[in-house]
């Protein structure tokens, strides 16, 4: 990376940093039109960035994109637009007796934090740098982008998109390899969001440290999917495998291992089989399925089934058309079950990123819970089955950053749900509201009455009267 480009992304700073104490108050007005920009370039542009997307990755599925990509970004930026006016209200607060009582008032005014930097991911590319923009903009913050490297023609797409819609004081997108991004987390903000891998993550919160910049950490780990006994084998493998393949598994909430009742291990790989086989019947140049990014990750993918055989695993891949993946022009990867693994193997000690599936079995749901509380905690968890009391046990005895039940990945589709880690899988969290006062200061303001005033002025040093008469 040259000087003259971290000279540049200072020089940015800065002049944001400026035109945010210039512009005084950010007006409703202001944020809504900001919001509305970003909604304008993802409509105008939507067909474009999916193009790039499918380019970038080889091949991606266009409906995958414009579902997850485009209006997973619009909607959020919309309901920002909706409800803007009314987060931004100040919130009462009780004053502590008896001042309470005398006329003494406080409250709670959510201020912009002034420039934020936001980190975003190649896996959803559009979503992930549009999404975070309701909660930053809707909080009145003016912001830099640095997108990945791995997505190069989404990434100066979006920069061209930005660039012709907003001025660089409001929004500004560096792109450029790691050399660029570590220079960018090691910038002054305000705050600093950063979604992405959990090894990055910690590079990224050393060098914000520095500079004493609170950070938002979205990142992964293996997000465990415990089914019990009671839930609906079928219907539980097709949401478990339709979450696994969507992306190609290339996503942070992605099932990363299932652990199914001892008996019912073969039911659980013969639904998972009917279920790939109705979504997809073929894969090699089905447009449907999307290819793993780059060669990098094929292989370490290929890598992690080799190491499972290699230990005694018993590999099962689902290729419904039994199609020869040898040959191929992009980085596809057949949906991969890896039965009863040990706890040596690679798919078992690293986050997979991908379309292969652990499946462990279980004797009693106790071993579930202890198995998830031993380890590192995740991003999401996934509960299938009917029996509110097991419901209720995994819910209250597992910590994770979010749980869907009876399904896999849907809670971070709710808007009105905060979307966060906890741990190595995050700190923070955003999406709706939250979102919006995680990019605000929340600023404490104390009104005193002028009858307390009176008073506490005469409550001040002596404390103790002086003898006057000697």
């Amino acid at each position: 990376m040259s000087n003259d480009t971290l000279n540049e992304m200072q020089q940015r700073l800065d002049s944001q940093k400026r035109a945010q104490i210039a512009g005084g108050a950010v007006s409703a007005e202001l944020r809504i039109d900001r919001l509305r920009r970003c909604v304008d370039i993802l409509e105008r542009g939507g067909d474009e960035l999916i193009e790039a997307m499918r380019t970038d990755f080889g091949h991606r599925s266009v409906d995958q994109s414009k579902l997850a990509d485009i209006d997973g970004a619009i909607g959020p930026l919309k309901g920002a637009i909706k409800h803007v006016r009314k987060w931004m209200r100040p919130e009462k607060r009780s004053t502590m007796f008896p001042l309470n009582l005398m006329g003494g008032r406080s409250r709670i005014e959510f201020q912009p934090l002034g420039v934020v930097g936001c980190i975003s991911p190649w896996n959803f590319p559009v979503q992930l740098t549009f999404s975070p923009l309701a909660g930053v903009l809707a909080a009145g913050n003016r912001t830099m982008i640095k997108p990945s490297e791995y997505t190069p023609i989404t990434s100066e797409l979006m920069k061209t998109l930005v660039e012709a819609s907003f001025d660089a004081d409001e929004i500004a997108v560096f792109t450029g390899g790691p050399e660029v991004g570590q220079a960018f987390s090691g910038l002054a903000f305000d705050h600093l969001l950063f979604t992405g891998a959990t090894n990055i993550a910690r590079h990224v919160m050393r060098a914000a440290s520095e500079n004493l910049v609170p950070v938002t950490l979205e990142l992964g780990g293996k997000s465990p999917v415990i089914v019990g006994r009671s839930a609906d084998m079928s219907q539980a493998a097709r949401n478990i495998m339709n979450g696994k393949t969507m992306n190609a598994g290339q996503i942070c909430l992605a099932p990363d291992y299932v652990m199914v009742p001892e008996e019912s291990q073969d039911d659980f790989v013969a639904a998972a089989r009917a279920a790939v086989s109705d979504m997809y019947p073929d894969l090699k140049d089905n447009p449907d399925y999307t290819s793993v990014i780059n060669e990098r990750h094929y292989d370490r993918l290929q890598s992690y089934v080799a190491d499972a055989k290699a230990k005694g695993g018993d590999v099962v891949e689902i290729n419904p058309a039994d199609e020869d993946f040898s040959q191929q022009e992009h980085h596809r990867i057949p949906p991969t079950l890896v039965l009863n693994p040990s706890e040596d193997m690679l798919v078992m000690q690293e986050e997979i990123f991908g379309p292969v599936l652990p499946v462990k079995t279980y004797a009693a749901v106790e071993e579930t819970i202890a198995y998830v509380n031993d380890h590192d905690r995740p991003l999401g968890l996934y509960y299938f089955g009917q029996d509110s009391g097991e419901t209720r046990r995994v819910l209250d005895e597992t910590v994770s950053g979010g749980v869907t039940v009876n399904d896999v990945i849907m809670h971070v589709a709710q808007e009105n749900l905060p979307f966060g880690g906890v741990g190595p899988s995050g700190m923070g969290a955003y999406h709706g509201e939250e979102g919006f006062k995680n990019f605000s200061h929340a600023k404490s303001i104390y009104t005193q009455s002028s009858t307390i005033s009176k008073m506490m002025a005469k409550m001040g040093p002596p404390y103790k009267k002086r003898d006057t008469a000697a």
